[in-house]
């Protein structure tokens, strides 16, 4: 049973939730986060050392298979072990709807129970198992002496687990609770219970002890894909009481369960990576994806029929059927969400799956000696690989700068010194602390060799709230020697900012023009020059891909895409919404699939295109052969260079491959 809160009045708590669910700055911290460290040259964990694994971090039942299918789903049917931790018990209102029914009482102890079953149900179909194989359970230790349930299910050599920490979604009058934890600094929660659970009794959860015990499960699984919700949602616009009615937290486009939990999910990635390098063990080498979560309703959609249908698919046996005979007493699924609600639910949150920050995978830079150098970020920090014999990569050197989103955009001088920007978590203190990010640059000394230290471009944004929403770098070095770069501001427009050839210095930060009410965009922005050596610019908008020219905006009406946007040469290439067909200057670019494109120009070839096919494989499309890559990446590059072409992937492992084909 749920008891109420302690240490803070229930009013404390909801004037805590209005205050700031998605700012996150009240009182001062009680204790000092991690904070950046962007110091280089630290041990990273070999890759003989690793074994891939993905852990996932949701706050709800059913968040992974609404925001981060398919890309799980791939993962799993490579073979990648996963661990799924839920950090709310999903009571919500106790009620277990069923289309067509009289409401029943309010049972939350139940309905957690049968959503956790669904879960159950959809993962082992997700292992091409029965829906009702048994799973082993058991309740486990945590850090502090807490203790979760575990459900474990192994088919051949592909394994599941699940993590339930039971934390309540509502405090006893209905306030977001898990918010109100990561900004309260004395609020202390009491688990739930969910009904026929190994687990005897409910722990309370203060800031410190949830930060703790995901800690502690990334310490015990040590994973080397990490996929969490967005921390960083975007701010909201419309119909305030709409949203509200459709669950979004007042002023942003997402659940406040979703934000507060990728916060306490980021804290405690920063916290496990602070606490390595403090001890002197090795970085933790492991990539992360942030997943947009409501978001996906107020964008063109972005999967195609095939990749929804599978998608969708997985939602079925969650949603289970009252009439199944599962052999759970308190239900066989979450009701609401079975049968073909996924796909008529008029939220559409199962049509698109985005990136929190968009990555086009390693950035490369081709050496002297036609051997590649591929950079990324690692442990969220800056690494370098270099090849060696052809097709191998040596170790990760550490370049620093953490913690960092995921996405690194490159610009290669003329000189062929390489600048790499990022995305900096400035500040992820939590119960009160500062909450900011930041753009970084990190410039190389010369061609080839080591880097200059790490340099603050600050962003477009004025103040941490705004600034939190800006969204992956890109950046292109012109003729002229000046670099362009772009990031996706709080406004959902373009901003800019220009470093000038002689001395390197940086202009002032500028929104692009032509942004406004209707004109706004989504990130994985794409940059080129063409042949006169201009700046294109490409953002897929909400009525129609906007086009920028030297920082201008283009008259012309271009057409509307699902969110995959590339550019070569100054030409477009995109996917109308929910289409598999890749579109290009003449018609049919002949690369159906799915995700991000990345394109390229050979002087041989014509234009090289590298994308996701339907399976989440790899796929080139150079002159007129289409060809699958070998390996599976959860992201890949392309490069066009003095050996042709070639295609870089980071492995499941942490460690990259490539392909000449």
């Amino acid at each position: 049973m749920t008891t109420a809160p302690r240490r803070r009045s229930v009013l404390a708590t909801a004037l805590a939730v209005v205050a700031a669910v998605s700012g996150c700055s009240v009182p001062e911290p009680r204790r000092t986060a991690p904070t950046a460290d962007p110091a280089p040259g630290r041990p990273i964990a070999p890759a003989r050392a690793r074994r891939a694994l993905l852990l996932q971090v949701s706050a709800h039942p059913d968040d992974d298979l609404y925001f981060m299918n398919p890309d799980t789903q791939r993962l799993l049917d490579s073979g990648v072990p996963l661990v799924s931790v839920y950090v709310t018990a999903g009571e919500h209102t106790g009620r277990n709807r069923i289309a067509g029914m009289p409401e029943t009482p309010p049972d939350p102890a139940a309905y957690s129970s049968a959503r956790h079953q669904g879960l159950r149900q959809a993962y082992a179909g997700a292992l091409g198992l029965p829906l009702f194989t048994r799973w082993r359970r058991e309740a486990v230790t945590l850090p502090g002496g807490r203790h979760a349930e575990v459900a474990t299910l192994t088919s051949g050599r592909r394994r599941v687990e699940l993590v339930f920490l039971n934390l309540p979604m509502h405090t006893s009058r209905r306030y977001t609770a898990v918010p109100a934890l990561w900004h309260d600094r004395a609020l202390e929660l009491p688990t739930h219970l969910p009904a026929g659970s190994p687990l005897t009794r409910s722990e309370p959860y203060d800031y410190d002890g949830l930060v703790g015990v995901l800690v502690g499960l990334l310490r015990r699984y040590r994973p080397t894909v990490v996929h969490t919700l967005d921390p960083d949602p975007d701010i909201g616009t419309g119909d305030e009481a709409e949203r509200r009615r459709d669950s979004e937290q007042p002023g942003y486009e997402d659940h406040g369960d979703h934000t507060a939990v990728a916060c306490f999910t980021w804290a405690a990635l920063s916290r496990w990576v602070s606490e390595a390098v403090r001890d002197g063990a090795p970085v933790p080498a492991f990539a992360t994806t942030a997943f947009r979560g409501y978001y996906n309703r107020h964008w063109p959609k972005n999967l195609p029929p095939g990749v929804l249908r599978e998608k969708a698919a997985h939602l079925v046996p969650y949603g289970g059927d009252p009439s199944w005979a599962c052999g759970n007493p308190s239900g066989c699924g979450d009701y609401a969400v079975g049968g073909d609600r996924p796909l008529t639910n008029r939220k559409g949150w199962v049509r698109s799956t985005h990136h929190r920050w968009p990555v086009r995978g390693p950035a490369l830079a081709e050496g002297a000696d036609g051997r590649l150098t591929a950079y990324g970020v690692l442990g969220l920090r800056a690494v370098r690989w270099r090849e060696e014999d052809e097709g191998a990569w040596g170790e990760p050197e550490d370049l620093g700068g953490g913690p960092l989103a995921p996405a690194l955009g490159p610009a290669v001088l003329g000189d062929g010194r390489v600048l790499l920007f990022g995305v900096r978590f400035a500040a992820l203190e939590g119960h009160g602390g500062p909450n900011r990010r930041e753009v970084v640059l990190l410039e190389q000394r010369s061609p080839g060799g080591p880097f200059l230290a790490w340099r603050g471009l600050g962003g477009p944004e004025r103040g941490d709230d705004r600034g939190r929403r800006i969204g992956a770098p890109v950046a292109v070095a012109a003729p002229d020697g000046r670099v362009h770069l772009f990031v996706r501001n709080a406004d959902k427009g373009v901003s800019t900012r220009v470093r000038e050839a002689e001395g390197g210095s940086w202009g002032p930060w500028e929104a692009l023009p032509g942004a406004g009410t209707g004109a706004e965009v989504q990130d994985g922005l794409a940059v080129s020059l063409d042949a006169a050596g201009r700046v294109h610019l490409y953002a897929a908008g909400r009525a129609s891909v906007r086009h920028w020219v030297d920082g201008l905006p283009r008259p012309e009406r271009l057409p509307l895409s699902g969110s995959a946007v590339a550019s070569a040469d100054g030409e477009l290439y995109y996917r109308p919404p929910a289409a598999a067909e890749l579109l290009g200057p003449a018609g049919d670019a002949g690369l159906d699939g799915y995700g991000a494109v990345v394109a390229a120009r050979s002087a041989a070839l014509g234009t090289v295109l590298l994308g996701t096919d339907a399976k989440g494989r790899p796929v080139l499309r150079a002159g007129e052969r289409l060809r699958t890559a070998p390996g599976t990446a959860v992201a890949t590059a392309l490069h066009v260079g003095a050996r042709g072409v070639t295609v870089v992937g980071l492995g499941a492992d942490g460690h990259p491959w490539s392909w000449r084909p």
